[in-house]
C-alpha cells in the first residue's frame, strides 16, 4: 500500500506543475519550467562541419557555447517554410545548456494531473520517443517533451 502511494505521488510530482510551452509546425509541447534557463530570438548561429543533421550549429550565449538543435529535424518534420525565424528555447540538461529551435514559444501553463495521460501509442516512433506524456487542454493536447532524450541523439534515430 505504501508503494503504490510512493508510486502515485512520484508521478503526480513528474506530471503536474508548470510547464514553458511552445509550437513546432502544428504540434504544442511543454518543457517542466525549471529545467528552462531562457527563451530568445533567433541568434547568430555558427555551422558545424560534419555534425549530425539535426544540429543546427552553436550559438554564443554571453560566452557559454550552446549547441542548437533543430527540433524540426529532430521530429522528422519538414522544414520550415514561413519567412519566421526559429526561437530558441534553452534547456538546461545533464549535460549542459542545450538550445531547442522551435516555430513560436507559448505561455508558462499549470497543468493539474488528473488531465495527464500517456503517450498514444499510434504517436509517430520520432516523436514518441521524446515525449513523456501528454495533457488534455480544452482546444488541444499539450506534449510533455523529455528533452534529456531529446538533446540525446542515439534516441529516436531510424537505423
Amino acid at each position: 500500500m505504501a508503494n503504490d502511494m510512493t508510486a502515485t505521488k512520484s508521478m503526480a510530482t513528474h506530471t503536474s506543475g508548470q510547464f514553458s510551452t511552445f509550437f513546432v509546425a502544428d504540434l504544442f509541447f511543454g518543457v517542466d519550467v525549471l529545467h528552462v534557463q531562457e527563451v530568445l530570438r533567433s541568434q547568430h548561429m555558427t555551422p558545424v562541419p560534419q555534425a549530425p543533421e539535426v544540429i543546427e550549429g552553436l550559438i554564443n550565449l554571453r560566452g557559454q557555447i550552446v549547441t542548437a538543435i533543430d527540433m524540426r529535424r529532430r521530429l522528422l518534420l519538414p522544414p520550415n517554410t514561413a519567412d519566421q525565424a526559429s526561437m530558441n528555447m534553452v534547456v538546461r540538461t545533464a549535460d549542459g545548456a542545450v538550445s531547442l529551435l522551435v516555430d513560436e514559444i507559448g505561455d508558462v501553463l499549470d497543468m493539474d494531473v488528473s488531465t495527464y495521460e500517456q503517450p498514444p501509442e499510434n504517436l509517430a516512433p520520432a516523436a514518441r520517443d521524446l515525449i513523456r506524456g501528454v495533457y488534455k487542454l480544452k482546444d488541444r493536447l499539450l506534449l510533455v517533451l523529455d528533452e534529456e532524450r531529446t538533446v540525446d541523439l542515439t534516441v529516436g534515430r531510424v537505423a
